[in-house]
């Protein structure tokens, strides 16, 4: 049970994500970690030199898939947009994750990507990144008040989602004029 190489860091990752997942991130301890994918922790400390190492070696994986759901959503913001609210809710935790310290910057740089180059074909060059830090802080607030279960007035939160996405996406629209 104590051989490292027993497992790999793909499946510490996996397992650490499922944790997270499933226990939030006060239940991804190494210990936890090393239980799940049938080795000793101190194997653990081999791969990683502590939690906050495999917390961003996790945060990364996070960001890498979220990537992935953006670029094939292709280059729409409402695709995006769509994307992004799926994997919010199908990896909560994954998706708060995210927006710690933890999560390497070069992962979030890429996975910026998609939104900027859809900013871009919207808004024009000038005011790419400003477009897409609206929309994503738009989206972000959204999607993050939603899992908390802060929408209790009563309506339909797809609903809201839709027409805030289309106000946004208006507004960005009737802005790109000023270019």
């Amino acid at each position: 049970m104590s051989a490292p190489t027993r497992t790999t860091n793909e499946e510490v990752i996996a397992a650490a994500r499922e944790i997270l997942e499933s226990g939030g991130p006060g239940g991804l301890t190494m210990q936890a970690v090393a239980t799940r994918v049938g080795v000793r922790a101190p194997s653990l400390y081999k791969r990683f030199r502590d939690r906050d190492a495999l917390l961003s070696a996790v945060a990364e994986a996070c960001v890498n898939d979220l990537t992935e759901r953006l670029e094939a959503s292709a280059s729409d913001l409402v695709r995006l947009a769509a994307a992004y609210r799926s994997f919010a809710h199908a990896f909560p935790e994954s998706f708060r994750l995210i927006f710690t310290p933890s999560a390497p910057q070069e992962a979030l740089q890429r996975s910026a990507a998609p939104v900027l180059r859809a900013a871009a074909a919207l808004v024009g060059e000038a005011h790419t990144l400003d477009a897409a830090r609206l929309f994503t802080a738009w989206a972000t607030g959204f999607v993050q008040m939603e899992l908390a279960g802060a929408f209790r007035l009563g309506g339909a939160v797809d609903e809201a989602f839709d027409y805030g996405l289309r106000c946004v996406i208006r507004g960005l629209e009737s802005d790109s004029g000023s270019r």
